[in-house]
């Protein structure tokens, strides 16, 4: 497979993650603060953040990787409340 393909393919996978947390949230299936989503939110941020990297698209890598720090933020912080 050539890297094209690849990162394609990384990228949609990033994409639909993204989606899938949206609609569960939407639907009231997940909580926005919930560990599930936050995760769906980390991998495919970071997902769509190679294949932004891999194609140049520089401003897109910087909102992916901000929002992949926002929800790693917010597992950190509900895990330190919780553990209170």
């Amino acid at each position: 497979m050539n890297s094209h393909v690849w990162f394609d393919t990384i990228g949609w996978v990033g994409a639909v993650a993204l989606l899938i947390a949206y609609a569960l949230v939407s639907s009231k299936r997940l909580e926005g603060d919930s560990a599930a989503f936050q995760l769906l939110n980390i991998s495919g941020s970071l997902l769509l953040a190679a294949n932004t990297i891999f194609y140049g698209s520089y401003p897109s890598t910087f909102v992916n990787l901000i929002w992949a720090g926002i929800a790693v933020f917010s597992i950190t912080n509900r895990r330190r409340l919780s553990s209170r």
